[in-house]
């Protein structure tokens, strides 16, 4: 475990040299503090709190920009390592290549969960101090950037996947921005046009929301938007969050898994490739 963790100290080291910390860190909060002022002005009737509103908010922007962020961070993190030839200096040492693995994650994933935690704390304590928000919008904003930072995790690890696969950072590249337009816009656009095209008569309302759940982000909305009451009706998926049989206990460990195989898979693949 000593060597998984130097591993992922040297990765951290590498993403500070890099300034991947202070860009990844300054654009989740110059971005979230910008949403949280712009729209934490609840109107209506509902007992919606400011910070509550800015829950709804800050999950569209996460499902956007913590992906790209994540996938950015860890595209290159085997192919670039073995193209530049450190990739066989590291192997020289007494280590497995699970750990280097393992060990490049963790760092990756340490470098997402400051931004994460630093880019939209820093909004949350902006609009939720004073009457913002009550114990429940706490609650609510709390499982937000615990969740995001598992979303974050999901794409660092299919990020590695794509890594381990390829033979270089070009075609790396290039498959990380695929599976981005895949996972955060083209799925949920083509569930709606399976639903539009037809009519309810094979794909019904609870296979549809089963086949939400092959898609990390929208596992990631459902469990943001579609639990906490007073979120649930300011997003317009309290009816979601009342028919769903999904829990947020489920949801989560359907992020989980989405973490676990692709990282399975990227130690398999260099485990098994010649370098």
């Amino acid at each position: 475990m000593n060597t998984v963790l130097i591993i992922a100290t040297k990765e951290i080291r590498d993403g500070m040299r890099n300034r991947w910390v202070l860009a990844a860190t300054l654009l989740l909060g110059v971005l979230a503090l910008a949403l949280a002022l712009v729209g934490s002005a609840p109107a209506g009737s509902v007992a919606a709190t400011r910070l509550d509103v800015t829950v709804i908010g800050l999950s569209s922007l996460s499902i956007f920009l913590v992906p790209l962020i994540a996938l950015l961070l860890s595209y290159e993190a085997i192919v670039g390592e073995i193209e530049r030839g450190t990739m066989f200096l590291l192997l020289a040492y007494p280590v497995a290549r699970w750990q280097v693995v393992l060990g490049k994650f963790i760092g990756h994933v340490a470098i997402l969960t400051f931004a994460t935690v630093v880019g939209f704390g820093v909004a949350g304590l902006t609009v939720g101090t004073g009457a913002g928000g009550d114990a429940e919008s706490w609650r609510a904003f709390g499982a937000l950037i615990g969740s995001s930072v598992l979303l974050g995790a999901v794409f660092v690890a299919l990020g590695y996947l794509i890594s381990a696969a390829v033979r270089d950072r070009g075609t790396a590249a290039g498959l990380a921005v695929a599976v981005w337009l895949v996972f955060v816009i083209l799925y949920d656009m083509a569930l709606l046009g399976v639903l539009v095209a037809d009519e309810g008569q094979l794909v019904g309302q609870q296979l549809f929301r089963y086949l939400m759940l092959f898609n990390p982000a929208d596992a990631y909305r459902m469990f943001n938007l579609s639990g906490d009451g007073n979120v649930a009706l300011m997003s317009g998926m309290a009816g979601l969050g009342q028919q769903a049989a999904f829990s947020a206990g489920l949801l989560l460990a359907v992020l989980a898994a989405w973490i676990a195989i692709p990282l399975a898979a990227a130690g398999t693949l260099l485990g098994r490739r010649e370098l």
